[in-house]
């Protein structure tokens, strides 16, 4: 079983996530814990102050390290320490997969302007941002990761093939998928779906994988390609 740990100033945006869907059937299912931490738990004044002006001046609030590492002392955690942060390295596939295989994962979100520096070099063990933008805080992104790493947990999706040729599995977007009705409003199922064909389905699945990934992922594209030993 999995122990995701979530500190945050706000876990009541984290917690109806953490019922629904595949991440509330998986801790039903006793594969995955969460525990979440409210920070303001962790302050020592009558106003639970978790901020301050930050040193050198400027506009916003920094959110303070006392509380942060007493959050997790409490904790006794092992295992990863993550600092949600637009200033972190990428999330990927692989990462979510890594995560995955730990016992323990601790997230530790931001608010305001920013979180005091000591946090991610004295308690956390990588920073990880979800994108190339600014969130009002971790929550989102915390939220993101979690959903990302328990549904590749062993058990949790109950036909395991379903994962397997996924966007990023292997390297490229996932192809186009289709349903009831054959014909919607003059669109329909392409043929090949329909012939029962399977290893030209097959093809034609890869084909236009690798279409969607070159068309809207060149940085992926040329990786896959590279490996294939095939012209970018």
């Amino acid at each position: 079983m999995m122990t995701i740990n979530v500190v945050t100033l706000f876990p009541e945006v984290i917690v109806p996530f953490t019922r629904a869907s595949i991440p509330g059937r998986a801790a039903e299912a006793g594969l995955v814990t969460y525990r979440l931490v409210q920070l303001r738990d962790f302050t020592h004044d009558r106003h639970h102050t978790v901020d301050d002006y930050p040193y050198g001046g400027g506009a916003g609030m920094v959110l303070k390290p006392e509380p942060f590492f007493e959050a997790v002392e409490s904790l006794g955690v092992s295992g990863p320490i993550v600092l949600l942060s637009a200033r972190g390295r990428p999330f990927t596939h692989d990462v979510a997969v890594r995560y995955s295989l730990e016992p323990e994962l601790t997230l530790l979100c931001g608010h305001y302007k920013d979180v005091d520096q000591r946090v991610a070099d004295g308690l956390a063990t990588e920073e990880i941002t979800v994108g190339d933008f600014v969130l009002s805080g971790g929550e989102p992104a915390a939220i993101a990761l979690l959903d990302a790493c328990v549904r590749i947990l062993p058990g949790v999706v109950g036909a395991a093939e379903s994962l397997a040729e996924e966007s990023f599995e292997w390297g490229l977007l996932e192809y186009p998928h289709y349903t009831r009705p054959q014909d919607w409003q003059g669109h329909e199922v392409p043929e090949i779906l329909l012939t029962g064909h399977h290893e030209n389905i097959r093809a034609w699945r890869r084909a236009r994988a690798e279409e969607a990934t070159r068309q809207r992922r060149p940085d992926l594209w040329e990786r896959y390609a590279k490996a294939k030993g095939r012209q970018s």
